[in-house]
């Protein structure tokens, strides 16, 4: 009898140790997991048209209003001759060739038709190799084309201090890659710009409301038969 009541002791000790229980089905119920909602869908891509500016300050606008940058008087072009297009302004100010280069799948995002890309100004003012800055817009033109994008690539030129030889060699970039890739040509964005004081705000450098408007018209000669081509 001893033994029994010390075996059936023995066996509540454990049992009580071990927690052991068992579940009613309502118990089994309210442990399970619960069912995650989905999560809402992602918003429709727009499917409009778009023209993406990539660029550095000058195509960002420094020190204009938003409406006053060149991409911006591009968008009025477009709407005012009946062309249905979203300009995008991809310009962030300090930008080189390598920078734009880095976020161009972040700038190619939706509908792109056209590709303005203007870069290589903050390639000259630091003094960066050429044959880097053709590289880098090489690359572009290319990661573009292979979207089916058409390019309008706009050329820079370095400033007098950096010498002839700079000058020359980061000048011959433009053309040449616009005559191998077979791509729109904007000669020199800051034609009719650069150098006058009129036109430019006081650090020199950047174009005054009137000179983006200036800008705007050196690049809608090109542009504006592309997107008509284009749609």
């Amino acid at each position: 009898m001893m033994r029994k009541a010390s075996a059936a002791m023995a066996l509540l000790l454990i049992t009580i140790a071990c927690g052991s229980k068992t579940e009613t089905p309502a118990e089994s119920a309210s442990a399970a997991p619960r069912a995650v909602p989905p999560p809402p869908a992602a918003p429709p891509v727009s499917t409009r048209l778009r023209i993406v500016a990539l660029g550095d300050s000058l195509t960002a606008g420094l020190g204009l209003a938003a409406d006053q940058a060149y991409p911006a008087v591009l968008q009025q072009r477009l709407k005012s001759a009946g062309l249905d297009y979203e300009v995008v302004n991809a310009g962030v100010s300090g930008d080189t060739s390598a920078g734009g280069l880095e976020r161009l799948d972040w700038a190619l995002q939706g509908n792109v038709k056209i590709l303005i890309v203007a870069l290589g100004g903050n390639d000259a003012l630091r003094g960066l190799g050429p044959e880097a800055l053709k590289a880098n817009l090489a690359t572009i033109i290319r990661r573009a084309q292979a979207r089916k994008i058409r390019v309008v690539l706009a050329g820079m030129e370095a400033p007098p201090n950096y010498g002839r030889d700079y000058i020359v060699s980061f000048h011959k970039v433009y053309p040449a890659l616009a005559e191998q890739y077979h791509v729109a040509f904007v000669p020199f964005l800051l034609q009719n710009v650069a150098g006058l004081p009129e036109l430019n705000q006081a650090d020199g450098i950047h174009p005054t409301a009137a000179g983006a408007r200036i800008v705007a018209d050196n690049v809608w000669a090109v542009l504006k038969p592309l997107a008509e081509d284009t749609r």
